[in-house]
């Protein structure tokens, strides 16, 4: 069966940029670019809330090692965070008491905001958003390898 899913791709982009463009503008009002909110939400949402691996921030963020980098000297300079060497190859990113009340003030905001979505989801709902989300990662990563 050849089913037609032009219409489908253009919704689901649609919505994929609407949700970018809504993150970018809670960044922006709550005084942050989008590189620096999305290195301190990662840092936030990580268990301590206090530091996170860079190579993590790398790789939960998608954004470019470039940006990041850029993006944390800029945070270092406003005394936000700093690097520690964890080992010759391996850095954490820190906050500094700034950079952790920065951080409850806006990661902290836009994660409650996630939270208080999905809590007001049924259970079922949200594990099949997630469920269907994942399976199309994993089947766009499989077909991405074979370009």
């Amino acid at each position: 069966m050849n089913r037609d899913f032009s219409k489908t791709m253009k919704r689901f982009n649609h919505l994929l940029g609407e949700i970018d463009a809504t993150y970018h503008e809670m960044s922006l009002k709550l005084g942050l670019s989008d590189s620096a909110m999305i290195i301190l939400y990662t840092i936030w949402d990580n268990d301590s809330k206090t530091s996170c691996l860079l190579q993590n921030i790398c790789s939960r963020s998608g954004l470019s090692k470039q940006t990041i980098n850029s993006a944390i000297r800029k945070l270092e300079a406003k005394n936000i965070l700093y690097l520690e060497a964890v080992t010759s190859k391996s850095k954490n990113v820190c906050l500094t008491e700034t950079g952790k009340q920065l951080a409850e003030q806006t990661a902290g905001r836009i994660l409650q905001i996630e939270n208080d979505i999905f809590a007001s989801w049924p259970r079922e709902d949200v594990e099949k958003y997630l469920d269907l989300t994942e399976a199309f990662l994993l089947a766009l990563r499989s077909k991405a390898k074979k370009l």
